[in-house]
């Protein structure tokens, strides 16, 4: 099956990978801005100062154990040449955002989803008035955007809580956030109407559990904090669809899950609860969002643990009404679980090698599968390897004897209506986990190495003039 005339093909970015400028326009800092570069070897820090002045770093990111900074710690940006901040340049699209907006257009892309930096808007994240400088710039990204018939697709929050509000309250862990987020969102419908329709606001809001500062700004985060973050999480998004339905019926509010299928490496049932324990572990924020409630397997395990949920009256009302409109997901592999590690070869996911995860015996590495579990919504997924400006081949990169289109084509097949698929990285832009450029995701070439020297010219690759084809022949040519 083909798909729908106006099924959304384009790519996906985040500003604090991407967007760059990071002092400029009265922006203000975010979580991401204080976070160093790093490699496969050595983990992204956050660097910090203690009240005596002792200034230090610690792994807070994707793959580190770590989830507190030393006591009497905050986080900052300290002036020593030892440490680089890759957001700060990044691929720097705030001054070349005319320039990628059209190679994209070109590409054929109907979509562009990107994040808005909050902090570029509210420097602090709470201040009275919105940073003018800041809706500028946005503004105009999106004139741009829509010259060209690309609609725009806005993550209100991707991984960069204003950097004070992780200072002063240990971000998500306060409800204050609650209202300050929702005073946001309502200013982006309002100072952006007709030229954004849709948003989501939370990116890949399940890994609060292995990314708590990443994801929610928590510098202090034990099991009852990643409770609190996340109900403050929930109760925001719900009241930001509760603005956009009130006041700007033509938004539609979307959620954004980090989704990988677990399988069970055998039929021993104790490997298919545990599979099933897992999926349930990332399903529930789904279940949460889209069906307005904490199920009964998440409160039956907060009670076993002594979690509270600091919901107040009326709370979960507004959870229960006010549920998103749309899910999208991110999918960049699956895993395999088993009690039967002895019989398996040990294998490795995204957050690094996990309790009872063994290797697919029956896929390649690389392989992406999407599964029919989204009742609608945008797709996220991508790869990161070691290219340069030569070809990229997606048949090596998907190790697929089906490409990502072909399978979500079953997904339609199936009756599920999906509005689009955004390649994760269209634009070469730093990593998420390690903060280096040279993890080259783009099908467009960013020149520029990992401490963010060079001409930033862009450079077309291989890859772009093979989604081209793609997208123009609407997922069908895939030679």
């Amino acid at each position: 099956m083909g798909f729908s005339k106006d099924f959304l093909w384009g790519g996906a970015t985040a500003a604090n990978q991407y967007e760059g400028g990071v002092k400029e326009g009265g922006a203000g800092l975010s979580t991401a801005d204080v976070m160093t570069n790093g490699s496969h070897t050595v983990r992204r820090q956050v660097t910090w100062v203690k009240p005596d002045g002792t200034t230090g770093s610690t792994p807070l990111c994707f793959g580190s154990m770590e989830r507190h900074l030393p006591e009497g710690a905050i986080p900052v940006e300290l002036d020593d040449p030892k440490y680089y901040y890759p957001s700060h340049i990044a691929s720097d699209f705030y001054h070349h955002y005319k320039e990628d907006i059209r190679l994209c257009a070109e590409e054929g892309f109907k979509c562009l989803r990107f994040s808005m930096k909050w902090s570029r808007l509210f420097p602090n994240g709470d201040d009275e008035t919105v940073n003018e400088e800041g809706v500028k710039f946005y503004s105009d990204v999106f004139d741009e955007c829509l010259k060209y018939g690309i609609e725009p697709l806005v993550t209100l929050s991707h991984y960069e809580t204003p950097l004070a509000f992780a200072q002063k309250y240990n971000g998500w862990d306060s409800r204050y956030l609650v209202d300050k987020f929702v005073k946001y969102a309502e200013t982006c419908f309002e100072r952006f109407a007709g030229k954004v329709k849709y948003y989501l606001t939370f990116n890949e809001i399940n890994c609060i559990e292995h990314a708590p500062y990443v994801t929610a700004g928590l510098i202090h985060a034990d099991p009852q904090n990643i409770a609190n973050a996340t109900f403050h999480q929930f109760l925001a998004s719900a009241l930001t669809v509760k603005a956009a339905h009130e006041k700007h019926p033509d938004v539609k509010i979307g959620m954004m899950l980090a989704y990988g299928p677990t399988y069970a490496y055998t039929t021993d049932p104790e490997d298919q609860l545990l599979a099933q324990q897992r999926s349930n572990s990332t399903l529930f924020y789904a279940d949460v969002q889209m069906l307005g409630r904490y199920p009964n397997y998440k409160l039956a395990q907060y009670e076993r643990e002594g979690i509270r949920i600091p919901a107040e009256e009326g709370d979960m009302d507004i959870l229960a009404k006010y549920t998103c409109d749309f899910l999208s997901f991110s999918c960049y592999g699956s895993h395999v679980v088993t009690y039967h590690d002895e019989n398996a070869e040990a294998g490795e996911g995204n957050g690094g090698t996990q309790a009872h995860m063994v290797r697919n015996p029956y896929l390649k590495t690389m392989k992406r599968y999407f599964i029919e579990e989204a009742k609608c919504g945008t797709i996220e997924c991508g790869f990161g390897g070691g290219q340069v400006v030569v070809s990229v081949k997606f048949k090596e990169e998907t190790g697929s004897r089906r490409s990502p289109w072909q399978w979500l084509s079953l997904v339609e097949y199936d009756g599920i209506p999906l509005m689009g698929y955004l390649y994760w990285g269209c634009v070469d832009m730093v990593s998420n986990g390690e903060g280096e450029m040279a993890k080259r995701y783009g099908q467009i070439y960013v020149d520029a190495d990992n401490l963010g020297k060079g001409t930033f010219k862009r450079s077309c690759k291989d890859s772009y003039y093979w989604y081209q084809k793609c997208i123009a022949s609407n997922g069908e040519d895939l030679d």
